[in-house]
C-alpha cells in the first residue's frame, strides 16, 4: 500500500533530511586515509542525535551502524568496522535519520585521495543517473520511466553494470515503504505517478558486472568481480510542478571543496 504524503509531512520529511545531508557533510569533512569506519560512524551518531533526531539505520532488521559503509566493491549495507581506510578507497555511505516520526534518506560516494579516470568517470555517471531518474518524476507519468532512465544511461549509453537486485522505495513514517523504485525497466510500465509520493530514488552501478553476492558478514552486498560500484541518493517528494529534492548534497560537495582529503569530482547538483 502507498501511503501519499500531506504537504505537512512532506515538510517533516525535509527535517530529516536535512539532518541526513549535514551527517553526510560532517561524513564528508571527517573521512580520511587512516581513519575506521567504526570511527566516522560514531561521529555520526553523536551529530544526528546532538539534532534532536534517531540514526535511521541502527537497529533495522539488526543492522549495527548508524552508516551503512561500502568500499570499493561493496555496493551497499556495509558495517562500518575498524579497517582504516587506504589512499585511493572508494567509499560509498548511506545514512538514514528519523524525527517527528518520519525518516530521511541519503546516500553519496567519496573519492580517498587519488583514483583512476576510469573510477571517476563511473562517479560521475552514477551521480548523472540519479538526476536523469528525478526528471522522470512527474505527475500523470509511470515509476518505470525513473528506473529506465538511469539504466539506459548507465547501462546502456556507458556500459555500466547496473545492479538489479536493489532498489529504490517509498519512505515516510517507515524506512521502506511501497513502491519499489527500481533502477531498471520499462518506460510507461508500472503505477502511475502521483502528487504526495515521497521515493528514495538511489542508483547503485557497478564498473563492471551488474551481478551481486553477500560477503561473509552477512550484510554487505559486493560486486561478483570484485570491480568498483558507486551508490548516489536522494529522498524525493512528488509536487503537481514536479519533482521536490528533499535532501540537499550541496552540503557534501561544498564541504569536499574545503578538504584535501576527499578527490573533488565534478558532477551534477
Amino acid at each position: 500500500m502507498i501511503f501519499y504524503k500531506t504537504d505537512e509531512e512532506i515538510e517533516l520529511i525535509r527535517e530529516s533530511c536535512l539532518i541526513v545531508s549535514k551527517t553526510l557533510a560532517l561524513v564528508a569533512a571527517e573521512i580520511r586515509p587512516g581513519m575506521t569506519g567504526a570511527e566516522l560512524d560514531k561521529k555520526a551518531e553523536e551529530f544526528i542525535r546532538d539534532h534532536d533526531a534517531e540514526p535511521g539505520f541502527k537497529g533495522y532488521k539488526g543492522f549495527p551502524g548508524t552508516l551503512c559503509i561500502s568500499v570499493n566493491e561493496g555496493v551497499v549495507h556495509g558495517i562500518p568496522t575498524s579497517q582504516p581506510f587506504k589512499e585511493g578507497d572508494v567509499v560509498s555511505i548511506d545514512c538514514g535519520a528519523f524525527k517527528n516520526g518520519f525518516f530521511g534518506d541519503s546516500a553519496y560516494t567519496f573519492a580517498l585521495g587519488e583514483v583512476s579516470e576510469e573510477i571517476k568517470q563511473l562517479m560521475i555517471v552514477t551521480n548523472d543517473s540519479l538526476y536523469k531518474g528525478i526528471e522522470e518524476v512527474k505527475v500523470g507519468a509511470w515509476l518505470g520511466n525513473i528506473g529506465y532512465a538511469v539504466q539506459d544511461y548507465a547501462e546502456k549509453q556507458h556500459k555500466y553494470g547496473v545492479v538489479r537486485e536493489l532498489v529504490g522505495h517509498g519512505i515516510g513514517k517507515n524506512l521502506h515503504e511501497d513502491p519499489e523504485v527500481p533502477n531498471f525497466g520499462r518506460r510507461n510500465s508500472g503505477k502511475k505517478i502521483k502528487p504526495g509520493l515521497v521515493i528514495a530514488i538511489e542508483p547503485m552501478v557497478n564498473l563492471g558486472t551488474r551481478k551481486v553476492t553477500t560477503a561473509k558478514d552477512g550484510w554487505t552486498i559486493v560486486t561478483q568481480d570484485k570491480q568498483v560500484s558507486a551508490h548516489f541518493e536522494h529522498t524525493v517528494a512528488v509536487r503537481k510542478s514536479g519533482p521536490d529534492i528533499l535532501t540537499d548534497h550541496s552540503f557534501i560537495e561544498n564541504a569536499i571543496k574545503n578538504t584535501a582529503n576527499v578527490k573533488e569530482i565534478t558532477i551534477k547538483s
